[in-house]
């Protein structure tokens, strides 16, 4: 979908209203009735009380809700906020909304958003996610402040989480993307995060939005752009982020998809880049750590070993195209063992993500399926991590999670050494 067709005569005639802008706040949506009420109102707290002297736009890029979200974003009345926060912008807080499709494509809403961001000339423009119940006024301050005031081109978010969430970031997208591309950005799919002017502009230039990752995963590629390129980024530190509402096994596999997928696909284009990386290097990282006090979900650990020991049988025939016969062998002898005595160790789990991403590059059998494939053996993984911090904290994670890392980073040579010659 080309640039032009996202800012549609509508859309073009309210941005034109708006006129140049300095915060630009971007709030995709679909269907969120349920909790939009008090995002936008944090965004607006947040407005009045981080930057009451710069012009500002809250755009809604809506992918076809039937609930009524966009109504509600637009009819949220400032007055109600001044009332009871008791500032006061010496500016117009616009809010405009646009409906970039009638089915809902997260890559195309942040494109809608960054699209009107460079027609805007924002300074910075902060993402929110509709589903952000934690969310603080202060967090458009800590995510955009640093694009704003010190040329920051990417702040990123870090959030203090359970120890039963954030599963896939801790065991596969932050230790992978840290080890191709050397930085470490710990949230590299987020949906919250802050760009400046020139990355939004640079980001729509490119030839990923019209590939499908691109309309499913832009999240990632424009992280990955902004560590491939000479831009600056940052992380900072935001407290809590709240579990998902919803959990089901195709929320599993829609959630790869759009994160691991987009990271594999990444890597075709960045070859030269990611293949002369050795190590990584930590980011400015903004904020205090807090730490995340949900009670833990109750886990089916019989019910992930089971899931995970069929799809070892019921896929070795997928399985034996993808990964080397010493890597099968080791998943069918931990597939035989009881819930008590489980394991996935790390270096046979980095050993199975780096000959995916191979096997992806060579398109050995279809790429989605591929995708697909590692979500058995993603729940396997799921499992022994939580059965090897069940007793930690939030220290005893992240030391958990630092070795991961380490072991993606030591293992790196293994995939250039099966990049394009196989198992």
């Amino acid at each position: 979908m080309a640039e032009e067709m996202l800012l549609t005569d509508d859309f073009l005639r309210q941005l034109i209203n708006v006129g140049e802008v300095d915060i630009l706040v971007g709030l995709p949506t679909h269907n969120n009735s349920k909790t939009i009420a008090p995002v936008v109102r944090a965004i607006q707290t947040g407005i009045l009380k981080c930057f009451p002297r710069e012009r500002a736009v809250i755009i809604n890029a809506d992918g076809g809700s039937q609930d009524g979200t966009p109504e509600l974003v637009t009819s949220a009345s400032i007055d109600d906020v001044w009332t009871a926060s008791k500032v006061y912008t010496l500016r117009t807080l616009h809010c405009i909304s646009t409906q970039y499709a009638r089915t809902p494509e997260p890559g195309t809403a942040l494109r809608t958003i960054l699209a009107a961001a460079d027609l805007l000339r924002a300074r910075a423009s902060i993402v929110i996610s509709p589903d952000a119940t934690t969310i603080e006024p202060d967090w458009l301050q800590r995510l955009a402040r640093p694009v704003y005031d010190d040329a920051f081109d990417l702040v990123s978010p870090v959030y203090s989480r359970p120890k039963v969430e954030g599963v896939l970031l801790r065991n596969l997208l932050y230790p992978m993307t840290r080890a191709m591309y050397g930085l470490r950005v710990y949230e590299p799919y987020a949906s919250e995060f802050a760009v400046s002017g020139r990355l939004a502009t640079d980001v729509l230039s490119k030839e990923f939005w019209n590939e499908e990752w691109g309309r499913i995963g832009a999240e990632m590629f424009l992280t990955i752009t902004a560590m491939t390129g000479k831009y600056r980024i940052g992380q900072s530190l935001l407290g809590m982020k709240a579990p998902p509402a919803n959990r089901g096994g195709s929320d599993v596999v829609a959630a790869m998809r759009r994160t691991v997928g987009a990271l594999f696909s990444s890597l075709d284009g960045n070859f030269t880049t990611w293949s002369a990386i050795t190590g990584s290097q930590p980011v400015p990282t903004l904020g205090t750590p807090s730490e995340a006090v949900w009670e833990p979900v109750q886990l089916s650990r019989k019910r992930l070993r089971d899931l995970f020991a069929t799809g070892v049988t019921q896929l070795e025939p997928v399985f034996s195209s993808i990964l080397s016969l010493s890597t099968r062998a080791e998943l069918q002898r931990i597939a035989s063992l009881e819930v008590r005595n489980f394991e996935y160790p790390a270096d046979l789990w980095v050993k199975t993500v780096l000959e995916f991403a191979a096997a992806y590059h060579r398109s050995v059998i279809n790429r989605d399926h591929i995708i697909q494939a590692m979500v058995p053996l993603y729940r396997g993984r799921s499992l022994a991590f939580f059965m090897e911090n069940r007793n930690g904290n939030g220290k005893d994670i992240e030391n958990s999670v630092e070795a991961l890392c380490d072991e993606f980073e030591r293992m790196k040579p293994y995939l250039l050494e099966i990049w394009a010659d196989g198992k």
